[in-house]
């Protein structure tokens, strides 16, 4: 069995996008994987793309009709064999030795069910962050998600355990669903460095689903006031103030300043930064 399962669903992807994105994963200096790739678009498909590669860890499965991404994602949990589920969307990429580092977290703290990492917006070179601290981590994210999905390694235990799965109701957002349904289960962390690539470009879902995303992040917030209503009590206790950025009379950027952090968010849910402030 492998150590690591990494997840990694298609469609539609740029070939060369995939390419970079399987090479990182082969490249990684952590080689106890297998590499699953579920293609969700049958009629163009990619699997010319995955033969080019020869290496008997990849497994590419084509979807016989599009089912969409959460029963896609749903699939590769069905898949994976790994004890630990390095989530890897198609046109990303990762750092050499992130499968390493977040192994070496997993094994050594059994509380831990999730470890991420900050991430570099390509090909801005732009580098988002996200709080470190362990309790902050699972405050913000009765909120936000701050997780960040594709940069993630999961307990795959952590899931069995509670059954859970990608959930559609909450598409496309159903990946800070499952952090929610896991907050009361197990910690989570942050490694402090980019460890994925992560492309900003127009065809993301925060661009092509705003609407839907807005509405999916309200239904996972209602989802947090009812299994970790502590948590989202303290959220909103620190929150001081809300100000927006507006762009020819749409706001496009939200700036929440709470007693500890100033956070600044693009259209109202996603995270682009967030900033220690200094409390006298």
């Amino acid at each position: 069995m492998p150590k690591v399962s990494v997840l990694t669903p298609i469609y539609r992807t740029n070939p060369d996008f995939l390419r970079e994105t399987i090479s990182s994963v082969l490249g990684q200096t952590f080689s106890d994987f297998e590499l699953l790739l579920v293609d969700d678009c049958p009629e163009d498909d990619r699997e010319s793309v995955v033969c080019e590669f020869s290496d008997s860890r990849i497994a590419y499965f084509r979807n016989d009709r599009n089912l969409g991404i959460t029963p896609t994602r749903n699939r590769l949990l069905e898949l994976a064999k790994g004890e630990y589920l390095a989530v890897l969307d198609h046109d990303d990429i990762c750092r050499s030795d992130r499968f390493e580092r977040q192994v070496s977290w997993l094994d050594a703290h059994s509380e831990c069910g999730v470890v991420s990492s900050f991430i570099r917006h390509i090909p801005q070179n732009r580098v988002v962050t996200y709080p470190i601290d362990a309790h902050q981590i699972k405050v913000s994210l009765s909120h936000d998600c701050i997780v960040q999905h594709s940069a993630s390694m999961i307990r795959k235990s952590a899931l069995a355990a509670h059954r859970i799965r990608y959930e559609e109701a909450f598409s496309p957002s159903e990946d800070h669903a499952m952090w929610v349904r896991l907050l009361p289960h197990c910690e989570f962390h942050i490694i402090g460095e980019p460890l994925l690539d992560y492309r900003w470009h127009e065809d993301n879902t925060t661009f092509t689903q705003a609407d839907k995303m807005k509405a999916g992040s309200f239904m996972v917030q209602q989802l947090a006031k009812a299994t970790v209503p502590d948590l989202c009590a303290e959220y909103y206790s620190c929150r001081d103030k809300v100000s927006y950025v507006k762009l020819l009379g749409i706001p496009f950027l939200k700036i929440v300043t709470s007693t500890n952090f100033c956070t600044v968010k693009l259209f109202d849910f996603l995270p682009i930064v967030q900033i220690k402030r200094k409390v006298k």
